[in-house]
């Protein structure tokens, strides 16, 4: 490693839906994306997440946006004239423009703080797969890694962080665009639960159709065997659209596979995601040799 360690921040998104408390107990910043309940714009820290899934079950308009200049100026601009470097971790760019936006800006301050250096890394990962992600920078981060360390590793290991995920309606995939709507209907009326990936690119993926709820997330964990390779998983991640019971489920589940060692953190799938996944969404997150 190298010495003489130059500081720097490490940003990511508020779309790594890790717990509050985990974050709070971390090294690094959010950048927070909005979204709109029925034309009213919110952040995730405006409302409860039960409540938010609560009003997408009586068919409330949810809205989401990317992060707009303004806010990656003002978060970035804080920590240069501060005398910091910059490592952000972004959305991927397969789900959304931000990571685009983000160059745009970092272009832009270099100009003003040309002394200081600002790397944005594609996490290619969204949800507590981004989070999955943000765990292991940190902890790198900790260890003593410098900034160009950190984004080598990051860039060499982010095809090895798998999503594999279910959603419990499709259609609020059909609404983003993501299913036809005769496969929404027909899915609704026969129980039929797809099942998806993140791929190395960085986008949803249908892999299979299973019905019924207990055999999807059976589903889930043969796709994680699969998967899954010699990597020794620290930590797995699970994020719910309010199911907790099937989040514990699944935790059991990858605690049989990977060990009782290993940590499984649990947490909602925030409104950014959420309002396009929906209630009852189930994604598993862990590390493997392919996505």
């Amino acid at each position: 490693m190298e010495t003489n360690i130059r500081p720097y921040t490490l940003f990511c998104d508020n779309t790594c839906d890790l717990p509050p408390e985990r974050v709070a107990q971390m090294d690094c910043k959010l950048i927070p994306l909005t979204f709109e309940i029925d034309g009213k714009s919110y952040t995730t820290d405006d409302i409860p997440m039960k409540e938010f899934y609560e009003l997408m079950r009586t068919d409330t308009v949810t809205k989401t946006s990317q992060i707009a200049i303004g806010t990656y100026t003002e978060a970035f601009e804080k920590e240069l004239a501060a005398g910091n470097d910059i490592l952000y971790l972004a959305f991927s760019s397969g789900l959304s423009g931000s990571y685009s936006t983000s160059l745009l800006v970092s272009e832009t301050l270099l100009e003003k703080y040309p002394e200081r250096k600002i790397i944005i890394v594609d996490s290619l990962a969204a949800s507590s797969g981004e989070g999955l992600m943000l765990l292991y920078a940190e902890q790198k981060k900790r260890q003593g890694y410098s900034i160009d360390e950190l984004e080598h590793w990051l860039l060499n290991n982010r095809e090895t962080f798998c999503h594999v995920f279910t959603v419990d309606d499709l259609k609020y995939l059909f609404r983003g665009g993501r299913v036809s709507r005769a496969a929404a209907i027909a899915g609704t009326m026969l129980g039929i639960k797809p099942v998806l990936i993140v791929d190395n690119e960085g986008h949803l993926i249908p892999q299979a159709k299973v019905r019924g709820r207990k055999q999807t997330i059976k589903k889930l964990g043969d796709m994680i065997r699969e998967r899954m390779g010699s990597y020794d998983n620290k930590y797995v991640t699970i994020s719910h659209g309010d199911c907790i019971e099937d989040a514990n489920a699944a935790a059991e589940m990858m605690k049989d596979i990977f060990g009782q060692r290993t940590e499984v953190i649990i947490s909602y799938t925030g409104p950014i995601i959420g309002a396009h996944s929906g209630p009852g969404t189930l994604a598993l997150f862990f590390r493997g040799d392919h996505r």
